[in-house]
């Protein structure tokens, strides 16, 4: 009798582990916590260095703005003499005339608002909406945030930016900083930047020996002091000189112990 046959061994295969399969949804959770995170660190940024900055100046003279920069690049481009008149004035060595001058004719509330006129800024508005010339209703503080921090343009952003910024220097710096700061930038003829550069320019004299009528004329050409001229004015700004002179009048006493509040 034959022996029986052993059934052979049957042979064993190691099936390779699957790999997982990596989904879709995880790689874009992956990629949008990096954006998350970028944007996070982004503001975070923007938020220490503009409050920084606005720390800084509130101690430190301003050197130099955009503006300046711009207008520089401006008369290069045109084949214009590049030139650049400024130096830093503390406001105590400012007349208070010129203080006067321009809160009657830029700012007649600023001893008082928060930063912002809103009643200008409708009258503005409803001016511009009937095809007048076009005005602005920007407060001295709103003109400084400007002057210092931002460029010039009219696009929401900046107005934006403007906004954010006028707030800061309004709790961080005070009235009498934000004046100091502001008569020390503004453009005050072509090439010419501040008061101690307006009044040797237009008056060859000090920032602190300025009579009315000569604040008044500063003040006059503020709306465009390329074009206007501060002496040998024509009829249009002397008639804004007086007009700002009797305005002088009702601005009364300047008190930045409170900074107006």
């Amino acid at each position: 009798m034959a022996a029986a046959k052993k059934p052979a061994p049957k042979k064993t295969t190691t099936a390779s582990t699957p790999k997982p399969k990596t989904s879709g949804k995880k790689s874009n959770r992956s990629f949008g916590e990096k954006v998350k995170w970028f944007l996070i660190k982004t503001v975070l940024w923007f938020f220490g260095i503009s409050i920084g900055s606005v720390i800084f100046f509130k101690y430190v003279p301003v050197p130099f703005t955009p503006l300046m920069l711009i207008r520089a690049i401006e008369n290069k481009m045109d084949g214009k003499e590049v030139y650049f008149d400024h130096d830093w004035e503390p406001i105590d060595k400012i007349s208070m005339n010129l203080q006067k001058a321009v809160i009657a004719s830029e700012d007649g509330t600023f001893l008082t608002h928060n930063g912002f006129d809103f009643k200008a800024l409708q009258k503005a508005y409803k001016s511009n909406e009937r095809g007048r010339r076009i005005r602005g209703g920007s407060t001295i503080s709103q003109q400084t945030a400007k002057n210092v921090f931002l460029w010039q343009g009219k696009s929401y952003f900046r107005k934006g930016l403007e906004a954010y910024f006028t707030v800061l220097i309004e709790i961080i710096w005070g009235k009498e900083r934000i004046m100091e700061v502001y008569l020390n930038s503004i453009e005050m003829g072509d090439g010419v930047y501040g008061a101690y550069a307006a009044t040797e320019h237009w008056y060859r004299r000090d920032a602190s020996s300025l009579t009315p009528m000569q604040a008044a004329g500063i003040a006059a050409i503020l709306p465009n002091p390329r074009k206007f001229k501060a002496t040998g004015s024509s009829s249009y700004i002397n008639r804004r000189k007086e007009r700002i002179v009797r305005e002088m009048r009702y601005v009364g006493k300047i008190n930045y112990s409170g900074d107006g509040k």
